[in-house]
């Protein structure tokens, strides 16, 4: 079996899929790629299903020793991409000399990263997943160096694109809120604020949540609920009043109040907004 050798892990460099889905009755998170369509993206441009796994970088990229020859794809935050000191291309697909090196260097945008391999990175799944989750400790660690990460056998040939076009990282990061389940925990007129309000994303943010900066949601009534369920995108309101949006390595349950949930389809962005990017909150309302 081919295999991929880290030279340099990176600050936070995750084995990430599609995730853990229908296990959250169990008190296990989804986990997964933040960043979905980047993983799709790069799983496409090397041939793969889209749900295979590959690596999730933050911020400061990753190098890897291929033992074998490997087709790769890298997509996500732009980053520069070199193989044995040569630049290659970001965003389509790269061949990696059995023996060479890839580096993939610090983000000049965005925070997370995707790289691909064709075959996928082929560890143990673990509830149905290779991902790494944070919050729960299941799949396999962040990466370290020394570590191999073995490589599944490639795909058949099938025509593949030369590029996939991706959304540039947000200048200002919009999120629709769907309000509710708990709304009704704060005032109406911090509702309505909510959504004329500016925050910034917080540096205090991981793959757990997305947190803000900015006025406190100000509550209608004191008091806390008893734990109940939360789910992907869910904004929670803290004792703080800072907006937390909950990402792919949220807790299954939580008892602070659930002012509206993000749409998924917008979650991808949270995950490329770097610390200081404005947030702001756009309530939907029902027809």
């Amino acid at each position: 079996m081919n295999e991929l050798v880290v030279e340099r892990p990176g600050p936070l460099t995750t084995v990430q899929d599609l995730g853990r889905r229908g296990v959250a009755h169990l008190g296990v998170p989804r986990a997964g790629a933040l960043d979905e369509p980047a993983l799709r993206a790069a799983n496409r441009l090397v041939g793969n299903e889209p749900g295979a796994a590959g690596l999730e970088t933050t911020l400061g990229g990753v190098a890897l020793r291929a033992v074998a020859a490997v087709l790769v794809a890298v997509t996500g935050a732009p980053s520069p991409v070199r193989v044995d000191g040569r630049p290659a291309a970001w965003g389509a697909p790269v061949l990696v000399p059995a023996g060479a090196v890839l580096e993939v260097g610090a983000a000049t945008a965005g925070v997370r990263g995707y790289l691909a391999v064709a075959g996928g990175i082929d560890v143990p799944p673990v509830l149905g997943s290779r991902s790494t989750d944070l919050l729960a400790g299941l799949g396999p660690a962040p990466l370290a160096a020394g570590d191999r990460l073995p490589v599944g056998t490639p795909p058949p040939y099938r025509a593949r694109p030369e590029l996939v076009p991706l959304p540039a990282p947000p200048a200002e990061l919009v999120l629709r809120l769907r309000l509710g389940p708990r709304a009704d925990w704060f005032t109406p007129e911090a509702v309505a604020r909510l959504g004329r309000d500016r925050y910034l994303v917080s540096p205090t943010g991981n793959r757990v949540g997305l947190r803000t900066e900015g006025p406190p949601v100000a509550r209608a009534r004191d008091g806390e609920l008893p734990s109940e369920g939360m789910v992907l995108g869910a904004v929670q309101i803290p004792p703080d009043g800072r907006p937390v949006v909950f990402l792919a390595d949220h807790p299954t349950t939580g008892g602070y109040p659930v002012i509206g949930v993000v749409p998924t389809a917008d979650l991808a962005a949270a995950a490329q907004a770097r610390p200081g990017t404005p947030v702001r909150f756009v309530p939907l309302r029902e027809r």
